[in-house]
């Protein structure tokens, strides 16, 4: 079942099943809307609300797995993980949010004893990444620290740009000693070769300072984007009007004018567009592995991920309790979708 299967990406993740020779159940809220939407495609669909338990249970009856594709995960991946827990059905979704990643982990015990699969994060957050960071662990078994970093796309979706707006004023996060540790927006930057040329590139509180830990092991880690340096000035300006960004007055007036613009990049947009990914494992010696990845635009590589992780769960490929990509199928999981190559330095 695809569930938030009529927004921006939710509609491509049902494309993507459909191109696999999927016949996925939709699920939203909108009943006009999934009706619509199935009645399309010759579909199945059961709408019903998050903050519905029977009406999720109903709509969970006989499926096998979830893709959750309703953010902000923060607000809906709680409802919709005790839902899968309680009907023993696996639990995907497409979050980037740290939070969501460490809540899930911590329901480990409890997702093996129902013999569910909870796997987080199965879009370009944290697909690409989470490989890299395992193809880098298998290159050099004793790192202790790890750079993950990335640039390129073609904008963002209305859901996305949402899901920042909420998080607006909050800080950055790293690990350090294989904790979540706070630091400044902006906190660190340096220039790295994306094998076109070399970018800056700042720290970001992205998912891997949580499920990269899990997959490797590394105890420090940090992840980059690439911005001009207009952007990290942004960023480092943004620490002293936090408390103002943090208001319920100014995030309504973001997710309001969020709401005015178009729900995501157009398909051309998304051809045209593509993402470098750049990685840098290191251990106490100064021994250094570096390796390169490229992809297809993030929206266009969120749908293929997400539909190839449920198709392999749906054929009995599901390991019981939390698990990242990279455990659930291997670092080279992401070496299946077409488009992406990985490059050893």
């Amino acid at each position: 079942m695809i569930y938030g299967a009529t927004g921006y990406t939710g509609q491509l993740v049902v494309d993507e099943c459909l191109a696999l020779g999927m016949r996925p159940v939709l699920s939203a809220r909108d009943v006009d809307g999934v009706r619509a939407l199935a009645q399309r495609h010759g579909l199945e669909w059961r709408a019903t609300s998050l903050d519905d338990a029977a009406g999720l249970d109903r709509a969970l009856a006989g499926v096998t797995v979830v893709i959750h594709c309703a953010g902000p995960f923060a607000r809906t991946s709680r409802a919709m993980a005790d839902a899968c827990l309680r009907n023993r059905v696996h639990y995907l979704d497409i979050t980037g949010e740290i939070a969501v990643f460490e809540a899930l982990a911590a329901r480990d015990g409890e997702a093996r004893a129902a013999g569910v699969m909870l796997l987080p994060g199965v879009g370009f957050d944290v697909v690409p990444t989470d490989c890299l960071a395992a193809h880098l662990k298998r290159r050099l078994p004793s790192a202790t620290s790890l750079a993950l970093a990335f640039h390129g796309g073609s904008g963002l979706s209305r859901g996305t740009a949402t899901t920042m707006a909420e998080n607006a004023g909050g800080p950055g996060a790293v690990r350090r000693g294989g904790r979540i540790v706070p630091v400044p927006p902006g906190w660190r930057t340096r220039r790295i070769d994306f094998g076109d040329r070399v970018r800056l590139a700042a720290t970001i509180p992205w998912g891997d300072v949580s499920t990269a830990f899990h997959s490797t092991g590394i105890p420090d880690i940090e992840v980059y984007v690439a911005m001009p340096p207009s952007t990290v000035r942004s960023l480092r300006f943004s620490r002293w009007i936090a408390p103002l960004l943090r208001t319920a007055w100014v995030r309504r007036r973001l997710v309001a004018a969020i709401r005015r613009r178009a729900p995501g990049p157009t398909p051309d947009e998304r051809a045209r567009a593509s993402a470098a990914l750049w990685g840098e494992a290191r251990d106490a010696s100064g021994t250094t592995v570096v390796s390169r990845l490229r992809t297809p635009d993030g929206y266009t590589l969120t749908a293929k991920t997400a539909a190839l992780a449920a198709r392999r769960v749906e054929a009995g490929g599901a390991i019981t309790g939390f698990q990242t990509p990279s455990r659930a199928f291997g670092a080279d999981f992401i070496l299946e979708v077409p488009g992406c190559t990985r490059t050893d330095l």
